[in-house]
């Protein structure tokens, strides 16, 4: 092979290199975009589910008696201090993160800030899960007592 034929094929294969790097880029941009879109979607979602939970809870309160509302108070208040809890040492844990990674200019970040947000995702199925038992287990006891 002469000279000239090594380096007209060296310079296609560098023009095919950039088309095909092109390429990935666009389809890793828009995997990201379908990603953040779906979890714009899923946040959307749990948002519009935890408004429902929160009027049948309402409704449910008016006609609870004192000592039940006393005690869901209770558990309310204990969640709420558990998530703050949970909310500080995340910002404790990405503080942490930040600092040994350098900022958030560099992937490490990047990587540490979805895994938190996967390990998120996970804890909140886990608890619509149990929430998920309680309404079964519920709707069970309503089904006995009306049976009697």
């Amino acid at each position: 092979m002469i000279l000239p034929e090594m380096l007209k094929m060296l310079t296609n294969n560098a023009r095919q290199f950039q088309e095909r790097m092109a390429e990935w880029q666009a389809a890793m941009a828009e995997g990201q975009d379908k990603a953040m879109e779906q979890a714009r979607q899923w946040q959307a979602q749990a948002m519009q589910q935890q408004q429902e939970v929160n009027a049948r809870l309402m409704d449910q309160m008016e006609g609870a008696g004192e000592a039940m509302q006393a005690q869901w108070q209770q558990m309310q208040k204990a969640w709420e201090d558990q998530f703050a809890t949970m909310q500080k040492q995340g910002e404790e844990m990405r503080a942490k993160a930040l600092s040994a990674t350098g900022g958030k200019g560099g992937n490490a970040f990047a990587d540490w800030a979805e895994t938190y947000a996967a390990q998120m995702v996970a804890f909140t199925q886990k608890m619509q899960g149990e929430a998920a038992n309680a309404i079964a287990t519920a709707t069970e006891a309503r089904a006995k007592s009306r049976k009697s």
